[in-house]
């Protein structure tokens, strides 16, 4: 079984990078954390859990598609945190209820870096699962 604590963040695919980090700073009061500019990644602190920006000019963005539009998805993915994580029973439950499963790799979240898996509901958005922050490789 999975037992899902919060969501960790949200990714969103942005148009006016300028104008998302003003209203998710100004106008909500997060605050930027981190920069990835190589990927094209701002991730904002918002309480507990993160918002990442990602610009669809960029890198990541781009793998994307288009701009967000009514026919086209603005939300890249978004994340639970799941607790306790065991990576490799997690990875049998899935399997065992039909799910396709992506690599068990270490991943960037609200707590630091830890484990996290990639996984699709059946719509074919992508959920993340992602254990707790921790020192050691996944």
């Amino acid at each position: 079984m999975i037992h899902l604590r919060e969501i960790d963040h949200l990714v969103l695919r942005v148009v006016d990078l300028d104008k998302m980090l003003r209203f998710y700073c100004e106008v909500l009061g997060c605050t930027i954390e981190r920069r990835q500019e190589v990927v094209g990644l701002v991730q904002l602190r918002a309480g507990r859990a993160l918002v990442d920006l990602v610009p669809i000019d960029g890198a990541l963005g781009s793998a994307g598609g288009g701009a967000p539009q009514p026919d086209g998805r603005n939300l890249d993915h978004f994340c639970f945190r799941v607790e306790p994580f065991d990576g490799e029973a997690i990875r049998r439950h899935l399997l065992a209820h039909g799910v396709s499963v992506g690599p068990l790799e270490s991943r960037y979240g609200a707590d630091g870096l830890g484990p996290s898996i990639y996984i699709s509901d059946p719509e074919g958005n992508v959920v993340e699962l992602k254990g707790p922050a921790t020192a050691a490789p996944c």
